[in-house]
C-alpha cells in the first residue's frame, strides 16, 4: 500500500507505462448483475489536457496524485490539487483540464451497473462530489488492484472486479468513518445522541428533547446526524421500532395493538402504515410468512 510520506505514484506498483488505460466491455451477466468496469487508468497529462463530456452512462472516480487541474461540474468550476478526488455522474455535463504549468497526474475508474446510481445519490446527499480525504492511500490501493486484476481477463475477473467496486462505493459512503480523521467534539456528541436514541427508541423522543439534552440546536442536530449516518433521526427511530416489531411478531403472540404500543407507536393505524411501507406486507401477513 502506498505510503503518505512520499508523493503517491503508481509506477512502482503497476508495471505499466504512464498514460496506461484499460478499456473493458462488460458481459450481459455483468451488466445485469454486477458493478462493472468500463475503463480505468493512470494518466500523466501534458499541459492543457482537456476532456469534456455529457450523457455518458458512467460514473467516474478520479484521484489527483500530483499536479493541478480544473473540474467543471453542475455549473461550478473548482481548482484541484494533489490529494483531491472527485466522484461524478457522467450523464451530467462536465469537463476537466490539466494545468498548463503544473500538469496533473490522475488515477481514475469509470464504472456502472447494479445499484451504482442509488449509491451515488446517497453519496451526494452527505458529501461533496469533490472531496479531500485525510489520506488517499486506501482509494489508490483499490484502484491499483482493479487495474492489476483487469490487465488480463480470467473466468472470475468480473466477479472480483464487482467486489472491488462495491468496496470502493462503501468507502465513498463512509468517508467520515475510515479511521483516518480525528474524532471531534461534534462526532463525540453525535455518537452520544445515537447511543441514547438506540437505548430509548420505544420512548416518546422528540427533536426538542434531544436538542435540550445534548445542548445542540435542532437544525444543526438534524443536519449533522443525517450527514454522519445517512438518515434522519426520525427515520432511524422508525427503523429501530420496525425491527423490534418484527421480533415481537415472530416470537410472541401479542396483538398488533400491543406490539404498536410496546414499540413506541401511540397510533396503531400509523404503526401499521409504517410497517407496510417498510416491509411491503401487513403485520399479520409478515407473522404468517415467518411462522409457516
Amino acid at each position: 500500500m502506498a505510503q503518505e510520506q512520499t508523493p503517491i505514484t503508481i509506477t512502482e506498483q503497476i508495471p505499466n507505462p504512464l498514460d496506461s488505460r484499460i478499456i473493458k466491455t462488460p458481459s450481459a451477466v455483468a451488466k445485469k448483475t454486477f458493478f462493472y468496469l468500463q475503463e480505468c487508468g493512470h494518466l500523466k497529462a501534458g499541459g492543457g489536457h482537456h476532456t469534456s463530456r455529457q450523457n455518458l452512462q458512467s460514473f467516474l472516480l478520479a484521484i489527483v496524485l500530483d499536479g493541478q487541474g480544473t473540474l467543471s461540474y453542475h455549473g461550478q468550476e473548482v481548482q484541484l490539487h494533489q490529494g483531491d478526488c472527485f466522484f461524478i455522474d457522467c450523464r451530467t455535463q462536465h469537463s476537466y483540464q490539466s494545468n498548463a504549468e503544473n500538469p496533473w497526474e490522475l488515477l481514475w475508474v469509470h464504472f456502472n451497473g447494479c445499484t451504482t446510481e442509488e449509491y451515488y445519490k446517497l453519496f451526494v446527499a452527505q458529501s461533496n462530489p469533490i472531496f479531500h480525504p485525510t489520506s488517499i492511500s486506501k482509494f489508490v490501493a483499490v484502484l491499483q488492484e482493479i487495474m492489476r486484476l483487469n490487465a488480463e481477463t480470467y473466468a472470475d475477473t468480473e466477479i472480483l472486479t464487482s467486489g472491488l467496486l462495491a468496496n470502493l462505493l462503501t468507502m465513498l459512503l463512509t468517508l467520515n468513518n475510515l479511521g483516518e480523521e480525528p474524532d471531534t467534539a461534534l462526532q463525540t456528541k453525535l455518537k452520544a445522541v445515537l447511543a441514547y436514541v438506540d437505548a430509548n427508541f420505544t420512548q416518546d423522543l422528540t427533536l426538542s428533547d434531544l436538542s435540550n439534552r445534548f445542548f445542540i440546536s435542532k437544525y444543526y442536530l438534524t443536519r449533522e446526524f443525517k450527514r454522519a449516518y445517512g438518515e434522519t433521526i426520525f427515520q432511524h427511530i422508525i427503523g429501530l421500532r420496525i425491527n423490534y416489531a418484527k421480533r415481537l411478531l415472530r416470537f410472541t403472540d401479542k396483538s398488533v395493538d400491543e406490539i404498536a404500543e410496546r414499540c413506541g407507536f401511540n397510533d396503531q393505524s400509523y404503526f401499521s402504515k409504517q410497517f407496510k411501507k417498510a416491509e411491503g406486507v401487513t403485520c399479520l401477513a409478515f407473522r404468517r410468512r415467518w411462522r409457516d
